[in-house]
């Protein structure tokens, strides 16, 4: 079992058994380390010893469904490896759509500008598109996963265009693969944005990014 045989379950509704475990599983490149979080059942992926991270999840006091998720762990296993982190996000996903997106876009095609630069330190095939008020990402980040971003102007909130770029995202997809994307737990707006635009829970993710 590889994390992307994990997450292509999920995203057909098909999670880990709610067994209170922890899987430990490989990273799937360098660039991608984490932990995510279903119902009772979470994923380490990590070239780092199973035995190191069984045990360093043992000797925490707390709850054990939520230890994986714990700041000292988390902390210990930034420690362990070098690497940093954002945040914890809400993960979620959606399936493709057919037809054209329900908004005009235009392709942002120089491989120069500051969207497309940014995005690529974490993606790989990324492809940025721009509305007035509004860009959208696509790129393949964890396990080759399809994942979306948007980003919307302050003056051009409030009026349904995050929701849009998120559905947008879904008609943009390749190959007929579900789009995945991450929300900052205490973003409500994004998360709002989102479900509303047809997106699922699978669970919590917590990335652990190389430095530099």
């Amino acid at each position: 079992m590889t994390l992307a045989d994990v997450l292509d379950a999920a995203a057909r509704g098909q999670y880990p058994p709610p067994d209170g475990g922890v899987t430990v599983l490989p990273q799937p490149s360098h660039r991608d380390a984490g932990v995510i979080a279903f119902t009772a059942h979470s994923v380490v992926f990590t070239d780092e010893d199973p035995e190191w991270v069984h045990a360093t999840l043992a000797a925490l006091d707390c709850d054990a469904l939520a230890a994986t998720m714990n700041a000292r762990f988390l902390a210990a296993l930034l420690d362990r490896t070098g690497r940093t982190t954002d945040t914890i996000d809400l993960l979620t996903a959606a399936d493709p759509l057919s037809g054209e997106p329900p908004l005009p876009l235009h392709e942002l095609v120089d491989p120069d500008h500051p969207r497309v630069t940014s995005a690529r330190r974490r993606r790989d095939d990324v492809r940025v598109w721009a509305c007035d008020g509004g860009v959208l990402v696509l790129g393949r980040g964890v396990a080759g996963r399809w994942e979306t971003a948007v980003e919307v102007d302050e003056d051009a909130r409030h009026r349904g265009l995050g929701r849009a770029l998120a559905t947008a995202a879904r008609y943009l997809v390749p190959d007929g693969s579900p789009v995945w994307s991450q929300q900052a737990a205490g973003n409500a707006r994004s998360v709002r944005a989102f479900q509303a635009a047809g997106y699922r829970p699978i669970g919590a993710e917590a990335l652990l990014l190389p430095r530099g």
